[in-house]
């Protein structure tokens, strides 16, 4: 099921219309049928605009990412980096956040959004211009009766405007001056009018000016001194009560002329994209409060707000971004607020690139740009009746009718058909050794897939993701023969024997599950399940089926770890090994800080517990894990776990989320008797101080890939495996609920009910 989407690659070049997949909603989202969407040219013109520029300016642009890729050089090596850099450069930016569209299915956790119902959508990477968006549930306001589904797509850039006026901390009869009439200029100019304010505006062009007055704004053209005497005369000598700069400008000129248009202690709230070189005497001297206005609103980059739907309490934070998007829609249909006529373009969305190219030549005047979508277009004005929302699913089905095929109907459910186990029937896995990719991410690109080619894996079938956008562009680079919505098109497929998941944590489980029920081998990227109930279903299923079931726990097949393997087995006294893994930190807001997917115990310490599992297969009967910073038990950056083996020896990983400079990630100990074992970040392993391997880092990616094509090939079912690849998944359940009880746990290795 394919839909249209405006994009620009990151490498640059035009803006491009693709077709990819519907995406997939969560738990907290939902599922929009675009009817309308709005381009905000300041924000847009910069993403193309960096986009299109050259390697220095977007190092320039981005250091942080500069210096996430240093750090990945120094850890993994510049062949690595390199193919991490071309992975980001080839992938795309979804240009649009501000749209309206009718509801086609709403997640589990979503409250007071029916299918069927209007809405005006936002956030940038949800609301795109796109066909369809997934849009988190708070960023989805139904659209008052009354109101166009044209003039509803405004919402989320008004609500710019809004939480900049907000911050401005005006009320009736303010002096407000807007600098800078653009879209979101115009849009604060006529809010302030809304709330009562007395509103002048300044801008250098006519289009913005007589936009900016038929509305009922004085509007100032830019003229420097005179400029700022109409605004002494304007404000009886006093000077503006808060001044909104709305505009977008590279120089420092516009922000050094604010102080003198401001009274004595009035607030200036930075909007727009501006120079900020500034002689600190001025405003130092007026004693102005200068405010930063971050987006629409209290929410906005906030993980738990906007990916988990945790809303905030009303009574502690009164104007959410979602709750500004009402108060915009409140405002339309009062018909307090006008829109309609700053409407200046509208494209189909096929012609959409024309539009870029409008605000990139700069020889036609424009305010906004709107792009419309072949689905609404003759029902345009059937939406804004309450009775198109009363009856739900009879409107739904017309406008999935009306439009391009693809997108369900409001309540129509395609249940998932789950195929036999075994051979033949048909549920059988088909016979080409074909692939089924879920999930698009860099991982998957820099280091799987390519794991998978050198493996001997030739034939790749079909690839999704989530969002659609990042499976298009890596079916393309992999060439699978499909790209597909969601991991059942993948599971499905009767031409896949074998599904990959490289999916976020918390789904791992299920999909292993779904996967081993429909009759395809599996491998599934760490960690295999994140609690014993989900390690109980995947046992079981596993043990229902013949096909393999494979973790990517990688180490383990290094060329260094196997060969410690082998001198280990020949010690005569119990192990001592220490792990020492100093892994870095992550930026603020990683998903590493989502609990649900496990944090860095369960997502990556996984990795170092399998490692000594491996070098010592002498079972863990207990486990301890000591967190460090009072994070808690998951998001813990620092985490030292403790593994008591049957024969008495003793098995540590020390993970830091330190990384002095010239230090390698990993480092591994390893003591019994007269034998000393030191495997040194996978580049050397020394044997009693003698080197007896060296070579290019090598962490065993492509070997364990080529095992789980063996163990295809020769018909090893999942059962058979299954204890050895699982026990570490044991071992960190345990501890998990260890660190959660800060006592030792004891580890039985019981996955379904019967000794493994």
């Amino acid at each position: 099921m394919d839909m249209k989407q405006v994009v620009q690659a990151v490498r640059g070049g035009a803006v491009e219309v693709l077709d990819v997949p519907t995406p997939r909603i969560g738990p907290t989202e939902v599922l929009v049928r675009t009817v309308a969407s709005v381009v905000s040219p300041g924000t847009e013109r910069a993403v193309t605009a960096l986009a299109r520029s050259g390697l220095v300016a977007k190092a320039r642009a981005r250091p942080d990412l500069v210096r996430q890729v240093a750090r990945k050089a120094r850890a993994d090596g510049i062949a690595t980096a390199a193919r991490a850099v071309r992975t980001r450069l080839g992938g795309d930016v979804p240009l649009g956040y501000s749209a309206a569209g009718v509801v086609v299915e709403v997640g589990g956790m979503v409250h007071g959004i029916t299918a069927g119902q209007l809405v005006a959508t936002g956030g940038a990477g949800w609301a795109n211009h796109a066909e369809a968006q997934a849009v988190p549930g708070l960023l989805c306001a139904p659209v008052p009766a009354g109101v166009p589904a044209a003039d509803a797509a405004f919402a989320t850039v008004a609500s710019i405007a809004l939480h900049g006026l907000r911050l401005a901390d005006v009320g009736p009869g303010a002096k407000v001056l807007v600098a800078g009439l653009g879209l979101v200029g115009q849009l604060a100019a006529r809010i302030a009018l809304a709330s009562g304010c007395d509103v002048a505006g300044i801008d250098i062009a006519d289009l913005p000016l007589a936009a900016a007055g038929r509305a009922g704004v004085r509007g100032l053209r830019e003229r420097g001194e005179a400029t700022t005497a109409e605004v002494a005369e304007w404000t009886r000598g006093r000077g503006a009560d808060a001044v909104l700069v709305c505009a977008a400008a590279r120089t420092s000129d516009l922000m050094a002329r604010v102080p003198a248009r401001c009274r004595d202690r009035a607030t200036v709230v930075i909007v727009g994209d501006v120079g900020l070189d500034l002689d600190r005497t001025p405003f130092y001297e007026r004693e102005l409060s200068v405010r930063f206005a971050r987006s629409y609103g209290p929410g906005r980059y906030e993980r738990a707000y906007e990916d988990w739907g945790v809303d905030y309490p009303a009574g502690q934070v009164r104007w959410t971004e979602g709750r500004n998007l009402e108060a915009v829609l409140d405002l339309l249909a009062a018909d307090r607020l006008r829109v309609a006529d700053l409407v200046t373009h509208s494209f189909a969305i096929d012609d959409a690139a024309a539009a870029y190219t409008l605000i990139e030549d700069g020889h036609e005047p424009y305010l906004a740009i709107r792009f419309d979508y072949d689905a609404s277009r003759a029902l345009a004005e059937e939406i804004t009746l309450p009775a198109a929302r009363q009856g739900a699913l009879p409107w739904a089905a017309r406008l999935a009718q009306a439009g391009r095929p693809g997108i369900p109907a409001a309540g129509v459910v395609v249940p998932r058909q789950r195929r036999a186990t075994g051979g033949g029937g048909a549920g059988a896995p088909g016979t080409g050794g074909g692939i089924g990719w879920i999930g698009a991410g860099a991982f998957s690109s820099t280091v799987l897939l390519p794991a998978f080619r050198a493996a001997g894996f030739e034939r790749f079938v079909t690839v999704s993701s989530a969002g659609g956008l990042s499976a298009r562009r890596f079916g393309e680079r992999a060439g699978f023969a499909k790209v597909a919505s969601g991991a059942d098109a993948v599971i499905d497929d009767p031409d896949v024997d074998a599904v990959v998941i490289a999916t976020p944590h918390d789904t791992h489980a299920d999909l292993v599950v779904r996967a081993l029920e429909a009759g395809r081998h599996v491998w599934c990227e760490k960690p295999l399940a994140l609690s014993f109930d989900e390690l109980d279903a995947v046992g079981t299923a596993a043990r229902r089926s013949d096909r393999v079931l494979f973790v990517g726990f990688n180490r383990r097949w290094s060329p260094a770890a196997r060969l410690a393997r082998e001198h280990l087995d020949a010690r005569t006294a119990p192990l001592t090994l220490i792990y020492r893994v100093a892994a870095g930190p992550v930026p603020d807001g990683h998903w590493y800080a989502d609990r649900r997917q496990g944090g860095r115990l369960l997502g990556e310490v996984c990795h170092f517990v399998d490692t000594c599992v491996f070098l010592n297969p002498s079972e863990v009967v207990s486990v301890r894990a000591h967190p460090a910073g009072g994070r808690g038990a998951l998001l813990a950056d620092d985490v030292t776990v403790v593994l008591g083996h049957a024969d008495g020896s003793t098995s540590v990983v020390v993970y830091s989320s330190a990384r002095p400079p010239g230090v390698g990630k990993e480092h591994l100990e390893a003591l019994a008797g007269d034998l000393h074992v030191v495997l040194d970040d996978f580049r050397e392993l020394t044997v009693g101080g003698r080197t007896v391997w060296r070579g290019r880092q090598d962490k065993g990616h492509t070997a364990a890939v080529a095992e789980f094509r063996r163990r295809i090939r020769e018909a090893d079912s999942a059962a058979e495996h299954l204890f050895g690849l699982e026990s570490s998944a044991h071992v960190l359940a345990a501890a998990a609920t260890a660190t959660a009880n800060s006592r030792p746990e004891p580890v039985d290795g019981d996955i379904d009910g019967t000794a493994a």
